[in-house]
């Protein structure tokens, strides 16, 4: 192979990782204020449903999704993730860990299902008792609103409309399992 020809192709694939990660990089941030802090990481553990979500195409076909956290004894997070795969009409698992980006008192965490590649998990609100939450990803497409029950209470879920609206997550496209 010539000299040229294997700068064009060095030159290609440059062009093409360059391309994809402009693709892939968030075009509009989760600002750090919007996070939860203070966050009581023992009140979060335990049993989650998935109520609503900005439509992703990890979870597409997935339906009755559950996440259940616990603490690790080297202070990593345990999650796993249930859910019912209806294009395969089974049922899917998947284990996960997640760590604290920061303080633990701050509910900015990382959480990977395919170590080592860990994704943003933000707890943009929660209520007092611990029984409702709003978690993004690392932008403004991915949104999730977990609760105890497969319900939310319409107080709530006013109340969180509200945060993401003023974020900036487009509400309209929310998916209401």
């Amino acid at each position: 192979m010539e000299k040229k020809d294997k700068w064009l192709i060095a030159l290609a694939a440059g062009a093409g990782a360059a391309g994809l990660a402009y693709a892939l990089w968030p075009k509009s941030k989760i600002p750090k204020s919007a996070i939860v802090q203070p966050f009581d990481k023992n009140k979060y553990m335990g049993l989650w449903y998935e109520v609503a979500r900005l439509p992703n195409r990890i979870e597409k076909k997935l339906k009755n999704l559950t996440d259940e956290y616990s603490l690790n004894a080297d202070g990593t997070i345990k999650v796993i993730t249930r859910a019912y795969d209806f294009d395969k009409n089974k049922p899917v698992e998947a284990e996960g860990k997640a760590r604290f980006a920061g303080p633990d008192t701050r509910g900015k965490l990382k959480v990977a299902y395919f170590l080592p590649i860990y994704l943003d998990y933000n707890v943009l609100d929660v209520d007092a008792k611990y029984q409702y939450a709003m978690v993004s990803g690392n932008s403004l497409d991915y949104l999730w609103i977990i609760s105890r029950e497969n319900t939310i209470h319409d107080d709530v879920k006013s109340r969180f409309l509200a945060k993401a609206t003023n974020l900036g997550f487009d509400i309209t496209k929310l998916e209401w399992m």
